[in-house]
């Protein structure tokens, strides 16, 4: 029987694949996700080496259309949606005014003056009501669609020829973006994903989703859950919103000025750009702890910084995360100490990303 509180998560249409599973459950985001079904470990490993499925549908839509779309958008999202061509994704973060991360998205651009944007799961309200503000002197359509689409991944080094073989077309490359059908049910397959391997992420009708994991499953690949989701993003250094991003912090610290284009006057620019001529105070940068012990979300690095993420890494077999450190101990090969909980770690600060194929 369930507690109250868990009677008011919301539930994925492949709620029933899950328990059947016996996958462990867990609140996430106002959802009831699985965070394993074997362990882990074995999940991880097995994105890394063939092909996994995420259920992702915890993941939020927004669609955007009208003839100021890409007007809109491009006043909302950090990077340059002029360059973003039609069936391409995008990936950018949104801003508040003194350029505080709002959250990171994907936008995808079905047509002209057609977009959808996917929003994190903790945000999607959030990220909703702030578009719908910003889009009264726009003549643009902005549209809530989280209860219209089922958000599948499928990661890793065989997942696009596992998905590729039931499929009725070619597969779009990476960054990209069009509509197939996957085991006769219609879906829009996006070029990308969170774990660092190749593959895809599908949308589509929620009613669906659950043959559409059926015949994925059958064909090969390994339910995953977001346990590994985590330990595999945070291999590659890929940020996690709420832990690496936040309001209280922009995207330079965040190392995401790549996607900004401070030209395109984006809500939030001019202060990113005066960070960015400035230098930030500190760095989000990744490490390894040497010997044993695993960093959390919160510890303090002894003499200046923060770990925002920590983990244990299947892949490199040792403490890993990202930590906001001052600039002059940023650099690649600084050693650092962790608090973790009364007891100092030492670690070393690496380049991204920390695992990489041959590792």
């Amino acid at each position: 029987m369930f507690s109250s509180s868990e009677t008011d998560l919301r539930r994925t249409p492949l709620h029933a694949r899950h328990a059947a599973a016996g996958a462990r459950l867990v609140p996430f985001a106002g959802w009831l996700m699985p965070v394993q079904y074997t362990g882990i470990r074995e999940e991880h490993l097995a994105v890394r080496t063939g092909a996994g499925i995420f259920d992702v549908s915890h993941m939020g839509q927004v669609e955007t259309r009208g003839p100021d779309a890409q007007a809109f958008l491009q006043h909302l999202l950090s990077n340059d949606l002029r360059r973003l061509p039609e069936g391409g994704a995008q990936y950018s973060v949104m801003c508040n005014e003194d350029g505080g991360v709002l959250d990171d998205l994907f936008t995808y651009r079905l047509a002209e003056c057609h977009y959808l944007t996917v929003t994190n799961a903790g945000n999607h309200e959030r990220d909703f009501a702030w578009m719908i503000t910003q889009a009264e002197s726009f003549d643009v359509d902005v549209i809530d669609r989280l209860a219209d689409f089922a958000m599948l991944a499928v990661q890793g080094p065989l997942a696009r020829d596992l998905v590729s073989r039931l499929t009725d077309g070619a597969l779009p490359r990476r960054m990209r973006c069009c509509q197939r059908d996957l085991a006769r049910v219609p879906m829009l397959v996006g070029g990308t994903g969170y774990t660092g391997e190749d593959g895809v992420e599908l949308m589509l009708e929620p009613e669906r989703a659950p043959e559409v994991w059926d015949a994925i499953v059958a064909a090969g690949a390994v339910p995953a859950g977001l346990g590994a989701r985590d330990t595999l993003r945070l291999e590659v250094c890929f940020h996690l919103y709420g832990n690496d991003l936040s309001e209280s912090r922009g995207p330079i610290e965040a190392g995401l000025g790549w996607c900004c284009k401070e030209q395109t006057g984006f809500i939030g620019s001019e202060a990113i750009a005066g960070v960015r001529a400035a230098g930030p105070e500190e760095r989000l940068e990744p490490f390894v702890i040497e010997g044993p012990g695993i960093a959390r979300a919160g510890n303090p690095v002894i003499g200046g910084g923060e770990v925002s993420s920590g983990t244990f890494s299947p892949s490199l077999e040792r403490g890993i995360g990202m930590a906001y450190l001052p600039v002059l101990r940023a650099p690649p090969g600084t050693r650092i100490e962790i608090d973790v909980r009364g007891t100092p770690r030492t670690a070393v600060v690496e380049k991204k990303p920390l695992y990489r194929k041959g590792n």
